[in-house]
């Protein structure tokens, strides 16, 4: 039981009351967190695992920041659970938004950038009762805390909870107090579930029957646990409507706990921090007994739990989002290790010790700790390159600012220190402020805007003279219209109809009822092409989209009038985004290959989809080898040789694309309904773009290089079709000058041609499909024709004893053009030969004549040429008169 509370100082300002707990054993973080599970488990509650501390399924987030983040589509009424209750401790990280307390972190004692969130859930079952009174049961006969010092607060309007807290415990009813929204209302957003909610604090003070210090802000008396019920809805005029099922979401920060229950004056001198911090101690040789001492263990013992949790989970160091968070972390913590005279990388010397401490509640940082160690060891050996010239340079610029009297480390010098050296503006600011000083931040602000300013500017293409903004479509004359289609998925040639007009620059812009040109969006580049007029063709030389219309930019050297209403067609440059496509889709097949042979930590974070070449850069901590490389080439074009159709799955609910397991990519922003494209078992992926229809679509796959682009990202560019035919002839031109190279680099030639010929004819092939699906007959025998495309006779051949082989009892006639003339190839199956006496050789004699040609050949296969590739149609209605004749 507790007998006694004692208080402490922390840097002479702030001071902390502390429970003193006399029992017979202390209790580990272990038992207290086995404890808290138990208890809700005897409450029939479902025990679930921890979720990822990176929400990859949740692009809003950086990081898991709460227990609830796992329920948040049961809340929203998207999703639900085969279970009604539920308890767990969950992983959570905070350093962004209004939970950013990076600057406290180590200086105090109970802040934390991870940290786990001990929780209950009840999904429209039990509700406030219960709540409460399992709440007061934990607390006070199960954890022995003092009933006369705790206080629950409730919502000002709240009276159910308030009368709750009375009758179903007994707790001091002067203690139960009431506040408004800013302490007790619960929302998720600005729409959406909310509801009040009732905290349980404790007062450590010799004033503990005193209110004034609930929600005061004082260490006096702290929040140990929060009861959120979530009972309204919140629409958008910002009125409230109760919900048909109520839940409760419940939230109880565990290190805090444990140092009231282990009678610690610090979150850092619990058992879940004390073997970090000896380690570090052992590491520096550096006793952890004075504050110059403390404030950088806590630091690093702090940095290295959120750097392998969230490591753990999939998440990178790099240049932005969550990666960059991370390297604000863990570059923050080796600084603090210089002055531990930790000069050399030792961070990742610590994940083995939090393993030993933490792996039985969190076995994933067990499974991935040699990768969590090299990914954490990369950075540091990355950072310490240039943190001792940089710790240097700003010591330099402290000193000219001293003998100036200045007392405010100019932006530009910030900046200079962020952009050379890699020093976040945080590191800067604690090191600044550890001499007295103070930070430019507005100026250093500045400079970084005008920075990514230039970097837009530098990536704006030639649609940047066109200007346009949702503004601007009101001076364009407009024809209303609901109609604005985007036909590109199926067709590359669309009958449209203008909708809107504007002359600017000279050239003319126009929006489409229906458009088959795709803007750019997700890397893939914007489709060019032709609007036909009549008899007249104008280059379409740009699109962009504006308020969901998209807008053509076309250029009308002649002055073609062009007007809403009129009646054209639309034409996407075939060849070009077939080429664009092919590349789109090998990203797709390229990424799955990363994961799968790098490992699931690899995410996109950027590319670029041309005609010419794929440019794909991903998260990973390590130059990819050449062994690696061909393990990905490989593994690629295995895949793209099985035929993989294309399943597009089209305005997909944003829920039920998640769960169909769909890779989407963090900061991109996603609409209630997505597309989701699935090549197989191999890849499924959120994406907008347009792709081949079948794997085998894309021909070969060829990395052309791999290199770094940034701390943590690498970037692979490859050609796919004929841009691996141009490859070969550029790297024959390449090495023409090496005379030992240039047999090896024509065998390679010969063996990729044969590749893609055997790649061609086998797509060429598909084309029979078609042709065998629509039969004739005369006199009971089936006659399958069709044009196909071949481009030469021994091609033509080829499809000749494919149609002869697939047809059991029939005639084939197939017709194509090369150069300009006209191949023929006749096929007749054996019982016909046999029955009817029918011969190859003369049908497609007599279809040639037609031709202003000739040829034969043998009865069951025979070719012929014509030189008249017009009469081609005619010939095709003339097949079955031709073959009647011979019967």
């Amino acid at each position: 039981m507790i007998s006694s509370y004692y208080m402490f100082m922390l840097n002479s300002e702030f001071i902390i009351f502390v429970p003193k707990i006399i029992s017979k054993e202390k209790m580990t973080s272990s038992e207290i967190r086995q404890q808290f599970l138990d208890f809700f488990k005897s409450k029939e509650h479902r025990i679930v695992p921890s979720s990822p501390v990176v929400p990859f399924d949740d692009p809003t987030l950086l990081f898991t920041n709460a227990g609830m983040n796992q329920f948040k589509d049961v809340f929203l009424g998207t999703g639900t659970r085969e279970y009604k209750r539920a308890a767990d401790t969950q992983k959570c990280i905070r350093v962004s938004g209004k939970h950013n307390d990076l600057e406290e972190v180590g200086h105090d004692t109970y802040h934390h950038t991870f940290f786990e969130m001990l929780g209950n859930w009840s999904f429209g079952d039990y509700y406030k009762a219960e709540a409460i009174e399992w709440a007061w049961e934990l607390l006070t006969d199960v954890w022995k805390l003092p009933k006369e010092r705790l206080y629950a607060t409730v919502y000002r309007t709240d009276d159910e909870t308030f009368e709750l807290w009375k009758t179903k415990t007994d707790i001091n009813p002067k203690h139960i107090l009431k506040f408004d929204e800013k302490d007790n209302f619960w929302e998720m957003g600005e729409t959406g579930p909310c509801g009040p909610c009732s905290e349980i604090h404790i007062n450590l003070s010799d004033d503990f029957d005193n209110p004034k210090y609930v929600n005061a802000g004082t260490p006096e008396c702290i929040e140990i646990w929060n009861l959120v019920f979530i009972q309204y809805n919140r629409d958008e005029k910002g009125e409230l409507h109760e919900l048909p099922a109520k839940h409760v979401d419940t939230g109880m920060g565990f290190e805090r706990v444990c140092a009231v229950l282990q009678k610690k004056n610090s979150n850092y001198d619990t058992d879940v921090f004390t073997p970090l911090i000896e380690a570090v101690s052992k590491l520096s040789g550096v006793k952890y007994d004075n504050e110059e001492s403390k404030i950088p263990m806590r630091v690093i013992a702090d940095h290295i739990r959120t750097l392998t949790f969230a490591i753990a989970d999939g998440a990178v160091p790099g240049n932005d989002g969550r990666g960059y968070v991370l390297r604000r972390i863990l570059r923050r913590a080796s600084r603090y290790g210089r002055k531990l005279n930790l000069n050399k990388p030792f961070l990742f010397e610590l994940v083995k010790v939090l393993v030993n401490t933490m792996s039985a509640v969190f076995p994933e940082i067990k499974e991935k700790q040699s990768y969590v160690e090299r990914v954490i060891k990369a950075e540091e050996e990355s950072f310490n390159v240039t943190l001792d010239r940089g710790i240097e340079l700003f010591e330099e610029l402290i000193k000219g600012l001293s003998e100036s009297e200045g007392k405010v480390i100019p932006g530009e010098d910030v900046f200079m220190l962020y952009d050379t050296f890699g020093f976040p503006v945080d590191l800067t600011n604690i090191m600044a402020n550890e001499k007295g000083f103070t930070i430019d931040e507005a100026g250093f602000n500045e400079l970084m805007e005008s920075q990514k300013q230039r970097g837009r500017e530098a990536s704006k293409g030639k649609f940047a003279s066109v200007n346009i903004s949702v503004g601007d479509l009101t001076s364009f004359e407009m024809i209303r219209t609901d109609k604005a289609e985007f036909t590109g998925y199926d067709e590359l040639k669309s009958e449209s109809k203008i909708t809107g007009h504007k002359k600017e620059n000279g050239n003319d812009l126009i929006i489409l009822d229906k458009t088959p040109f795709y803007v750019e969006a997700g890397g893939q580049i914007d489709d060019l092409g032709k609007l036909i007029v009549a008899e007249n063709s104008l280059n379409i030389i740009d699109v962009t989209k504006i308020d969901n219309k998209i807008i053509h930019v076309v250029e009308n050297e002649n002055e073609r009038r062009l007007i809403p209403g009129m009646e054209v067609i639309a034409e996407v440059d075939q060849k070009r985004r077939w080429d664009i496509m092919r590349n789109h889709s090998a990203t797709h097949f390229l990424d799955a290959a990363l994961r799968k042979i790098l490992g699931t930590h690899v995410h996109q974070a950027g590319s670029y989809v041309g005609p010419d070449r794929l440019r794909f850069d991903f998260t990973h901590f390590a130059r990819v080898s050449e062994s690696e490389l061909r393990d990905i080439e490989v593994l690629v074009n295995e895949q793209l040789r099985l035929n993989i159709p294309l399943q597009h799955h089209r305005n997909v609910p944003f829920d039920a694309a998640k769960k169909m397991g769909a890779l989407m990519f963090f900061g991109d922003k996603y609409g209630d309904f997505v597309n989701v494209v699935q090549f197989g078992d191999f890849s499924m992926e959120f994406c907008g773009g347009t792709h081949v229809k079948n794997s085998s679509e894309i021909g070969l796959f060829k990395i052309t290089s791999e290199s770094s682009i940034s701390s943590g990202v690498r970037r692979i560019e490859a050609v796919t079709g004929e841009g691996v035919e141009y490859y070969i002839l550029s790297q024959i031109n390449h090495l023409q000058k090496s005379d030992a190279k240039i047999n090896e680099l024509l065998d390679e030639k010969k063996k990729l041609e044969k590749e893609i010929s055997e790649l061609k004819l086998k797509e060429k092939l598909g084309q029979i499909d078609s042709v065998i699906s629509k039969p004739n007959e005369v006199a009971g025998i089936k006659i399958y024709k069709a044009k196909v495309n071949a481009d030469n006779m021994d091609e033509l051949k080829s499809f000749g004893d494919e149609l002869r082989n697939r047809i059991k009892f029939g005639v084939g006639v197939l017709f194509t053009e090369i150069e300009d003339k006209v191949g023929i190839v006749c096929v007749v199956s054996d019982d016909l030969i046999k029955d009817k006496k029918l011969n190859a050789g003369k049908i497609v004699g007599e279809l040639a004549k037609l031709l202003g040609g000739g040829g034969g050949g043998r009865p069951h296969l025979a070719t012929a040429g014509g030189k008249e590739v017009n009469k081609i149609p005619i010939a095709l209605n003339e097949v079955e008169k031709v073959i009647a004749s011979f019967i």
